[in-house]
């Protein structure tokens, strides 16, 4: 395939993480887009539908009202190689009711995702549950004779450890929020 393709394609496909030879791997990326949204029946949606009707993978949306409460904060986690992210993006800042599309993985940023994780616990195993939530800064919001739910808030990587910590007592009931991002204001010597 590469005697086919001139110098600038192989320097353009490599710059956009697209394989050049047969053999080779697409690099696939992790990116998290945030928009700001006009505040109005339907704007979601538009949204949503322009990653269904492309085939574009969601991993996690999440959404609520800003400041002002006629303009949502939209953060999306989706993966593909830089192509395809640039072009999500030109289609993102394309629609009526995006006001502001950015890819945060291009800057600093600071992100968060909510666990609410339901676990199975006896009087034997409890204190081990406990201090484990302390650990991860958790902590129980809700208790029954064999249960206890535990709220964990941090960056999904701190979501997913605690997650791995508490499968062996017996997971019940997860809910997770998907991640929110924001752009880091002050960004201090690298």
């Amino acid at each position: 395939m590469p005697d086919t393709l001139t110098s600038q394609q192989i320097l353009r496909k490599q710059k956009m993480g697209e394989p050049v030879y047969s053999d080779d791997a697409e690099h696939i990326h992790r990116h998290i887009v945030m928009v700001l949204l006009e505040n109005h029946l339907g704007a979601l949606n538009r949204v949503i539908n322009l990653f269904s009707q492309r085939g574009f993978n969601l991993e996690s949306v999440a959404v609520g009202e800003t400041e002002d409460p006629t303009v949502s904060r939209l953060t999306i986690v989706t993966t593909g190689n830089d192509r395809i992210i640039k072009q999500v993006i030109r289609q993102l800042n394309n629609l009526v009711d995006a006001l502001e599309v950015e890819d945060l993985t291009e800057h600093e940023y600071v992100e968060r995702e909510l666990l609410l994780l339901k676990v199975k616990y006896t009087p034997e195993n409890r204190a081990a549950l406990m201090e484990n939530a302390h650990i991860f800064r958790g902590k129980v919001v809700d208790i029954t004779k064999d249960t206890m739910t535990f709220e964990v808030t941090g960056p999904t990587k701190k979501v997913n450890a605690f997650l791995g910590l508490m499968k062996p007592y017996g997971i019940v009931e997860t809910a997770r929020s998907g991640r929110v991002a924001m752009r880091r204001a002050l960004v201090f010597g690298s």
